[in-house]
């Protein structure tokens, strides 16, 4: 979490103070990650940061912290997320603009280093709040969205990791409560003009169906950002959140006059006792 305090723009105090929130995703971090992890949370919270100190949009915040985590081999985000059963990145993001409510989305994308980017294109750049698969790879194509080979989103890790895996077949809810990681990652936003904006990126778990589609892309869910209440960004067990509409719910929770934390508590207790399914998120 990074603030503005003492940042005023160049030429004015800013009327709002502004902060940046990141997360590296909801998972039992191994002790050899911790630092990797740690670091690279804070490296994106700073970079964006960075951006709100020179003025810059909640917007253009979130995705730059994002864009740092995918870039990051130790998060399940871009480069380094995990595999499908078929053995290939499979690539899920959102972002939302709290001002106007537009959004964008982009799933199952396969050599896209930084999907966060292309979901914004979605939403600033055509009629649309989703696209998928090969569609949304065409759409990259034609606004000049950088696309990479996709072995090259492939760590070295993650294959071992997919080929140990493969000795296993216990189904998307006991890989999720498994030792396995876990890590979507996020960031919420307040700039210094009272907007705010989320933004949720995802591998999503590891040996999923080929075309699985997580919570992270769906509004309302994996995320959800509105000026006059909040921004959200969720992680944990895909299935669960989209049961709970896990986003849209706990930022309900805070316009009925709870606190964030308050309403993220209450909301993650619904979700256990409803569909049995553990999350986090940032607000």
């Amino acid at each position: 979490m990074c603030d503005c305090e003492g940042a005023p723009l160049p030429s004015m105090q800013p009327a709002v103070k502004p902060v940046v929130v990141v997360h590296g995703g909801a998972w039992a971090i191994p002790v050899g990650m911790s630092e990797a992890c740690a670091n690279g949370v804070k490296t994106a919270a700073v970079g964006a940061f960075r951006v709100l100190k020179r003025g810059g949009t909640a917007l253009d915040a979130v995705e730059t912290a994002v864009r740092a985590l995918e870039d990051d081999p130790a998060f399940d985000a871009g480069r380094g997320s995990v595999l499908n059963a078929g053995g290939e990145v499979e690539l899920d993001a959102v972002v939302m603009d709290g001002r106007t409510l537009a959004a964008g989305a982009v799933s199952c994308v396969r050599n896209i280093a930084n999907p966060v980017t292309l979901a914004r294109a979605v939403m600033e750049k055509t009629d649309h709040v989703m696209l998928t698969d090969r569609g949304a790879n065409l759409f990259a194509d034609s606004v000049g969205v950088a696309t990479v080979p996709s072995d090259a989103l492939v760590t070295e890790h993650e294959r071992e990791e997919w080929e140990r895996h493969q000795q296993y077949s216990r189904g998307v809810k006991s890989l999720f409560n498994s030792r396995w990681d876990h890590d979507t990652v996020g960031a919420v936003a307040l700039d210094c003009h009272g907007d705010v904006a989320c933004a949720t990126s995802t591998g999503g778990i590891r040996n999923k169906m080929v075309g699985r589609v997580g919570d992270s892309p769906i509004i309302g869910c994996g995320g959800y950002a509105d000026n006059r209440v909040g921004a959200v960004s969720c992680t944990g067990h895909g299935e669960s959140i989209m049961k709970v509409t896990l986003a849209s719910r706990i930022l309900f929770h805070i316009e009925q006059g709870r606190s964030p934390s308050e309403a993220v508590e209450s909301c993650l207790q619904y979700m256990a006792e409803r569909v049995k399914g553990g999350a986090g998120s940032s607000q």
